[in-house]
């Protein structure tokens, strides 16, 4: 099986972040997409409430 890379977040002030991704209803085609956002691990909770 293959190996998977995993890639630390982090920067080197120590400030972490999380990768956010929501689904998103077009107007237009009723279909669903992916946006996807890197935030600080303290606003997670913020972006999802918007």
């Amino acid at each position: 099986m293959a190996k998977k890379a995993v890639a630390t977040l982090r920067t080197q002030g120590g400030k972490s972040f999380a990768k956010v991704i929501k689904a998103v209803k077009s107007e237009k085609t009723g279909a669903y997409t992916f946006r996807e956002e890197m935030v600080p691990s303290e606003l997670v909770q913020e972006v999802l409430k918007k």
